[in-house]
């Protein structure tokens, strides 16, 4: 219930005070975990994402609060990155643990996220979703990385799967990527315009979506053991924790 009073419930109370007191923009924070959820964190995130969209589209004559969204995966020494525990564990002369190997991960720094936001504040139409294109990285080649900046050579543990954990992350469905503008940086989902008369639909599909696929930590770019190096020691809580 927590998910659904902070992500659900908070979300359009939020929306609502922002449109009541004419706030000019409002960019609501998602998650990968939004898109396929499979979890009550991913679930109650898909339906900010929607509460955020229809209040967008219900304003979009009226011109004033715009409201939008950004969707990132996993930030880099955020809570829950795995990357701290990796770092401890090798430090401690212990086992690695890691679920799955081939795993795939969106590397984001916490200063990408912030920018992602910004970009989000100055570009943002009404109901846009803006993702930031983002390299990734297989666990066993992460953990490979840290094990040479920190001169180790821990074993790895493989402790299987755990609950809830996808193999990938997807930042775009195949659908939404039908609707999606690119630039050099950054993708922005588009508003679906379509009304709620669907009768139409069941004779005329879109062919592009056919053509589309999602966009994920499978299909972007995958780092070298050298290009995650590069990453890792650009961030402040590695360069810490090789000075302690």
């Amino acid at each position: 219930m927590e998910a659904v009073s902070t992500n659900i419930v908070g979300t359009e109370n939020l929306i609502n005070a922002a449109i009541f007191n004419k706030v000019q923009k409002v960019v609501v924070l998602s998650t990968d975990k939004a898109v396929y959820p499979i979890n009550a964190m991913g679930i109650s995130k898909a339906m900010a994402e929607k509460i955020a969209v229809a209040k967008a589209r219900s304003l979009i004559s009226q011109k004033k609060t715009i409201i939008c969204c950004t969707r990132y995966g996993n930030v880099m020494g955020s809570r829950g990155s795995v990357i701290p525990l990796f770092i401890d564990q090798i430090k401690n002369k212990k086992e690695i643990t890691v679920t799955d190997p081939n795993m795939t991960r969106f590397l984001m720094s916490l200063e990408d996220s912030v920018n992602l936001v910004l970009h989000a504040f100055q570009k943002s139409s009404q109901g846009d979703i803006f993702i930031q294109k983002s390299p990734s990285a297989r666990l066993k080649d992460l953990i490979q990385a840290l094990n040479e900046i920190f001169d180790s050579n821990n074993k790895i543990k493989v402790i299987g799967t755990r609950h809830g954990e996808k193999l990938y992350e997807t930042l775009i469905s195949r659908e939404e990527m039908a609707r999606s503008k690119e630039t050099k940086n950054y993708f922005k989902i588009m508003t679906d315009q379509r009304d709620l008369n669907y009768s139409h639909y069941f004779s005329e599909g879109q062919l592009d979506i056919s053509n589309e696929n999602d966009y994920t930590s499978h299909n972007t770019k995958i780092l070298s053991i050298e290009e995650i190096k590069k990453i890792l020691l650009n961030l402040k809580f590695v360069q810490d924790s090789l000075n302690d």
